[in-house]
């Protein structure tokens, strides 16, 4: 599973011209599943991006996670972060768990976040929809997460 974390002063995501996800202060998180992902990876990975300390203490170092500055969180589906550029210029995107396997894991990684953040907090793209997403980058300040990096 691969997380790009981005953190934002807000975030939303349209499809066909209408919104379906959106957040205030916190994170924009692009999320692409890989074959061998599991339920608990995505538990793993999400525990890790809850607790990820990039939001600014009152000294201004990257101190507190999403959870400590009651943060929101906008989730986007995103299988081209499992893309393959290394022959000719047409990457290639079968490293990307299949869809069945993707939605779930990346349902399941929202369920998980509404339910440590609240409903209220945590917003949604459209699994396989083609979808506009606009942010206000905060910082900017972007970490890449490899769920096969860290060990998860």
């Amino acid at each position: 599973m691969r997380a790009l974390i981005q953190r934002v002063e807000r975030a939303s995501v349209e499809v066909d011209g209408r919104e379906v996800g959106a957040c205030g202060a916190g994170y924009l998180v692009l999320l692409g599943v890989g074959p061998t992902d599991t339920e608990d990876v995505a538990g793993r990975m999400w525990e890790k991006v809850r607790k990820l300390r990039i939001c600014a203490d009152e000294d201004g170092r990257t101190n507190l996670s999403l959870v400590d500055v009651g943060g929101s969180l906008l989730v986007v589906s995103q299988f081209t972060l499992y893309a393959d550029a290394r022959r000719g210029n047409r990457p290639s995107f079968t490293g990307a768990a299949p869809a069945d396997v993707a939605d779930r894991l990346y349902g399941l990684f929202c369920d998980l976040a509404e339910r440590d953040l609240g409903t209220g907090r945590v917003g949604r793209g459209a699994f396989g929809a083609h979808m506009r997403v606009s942010l206000v980058n905060d910082g900017p300040f972007t970490v890449m997460l490899d769920s096969e990096e860290l060990g998860l």
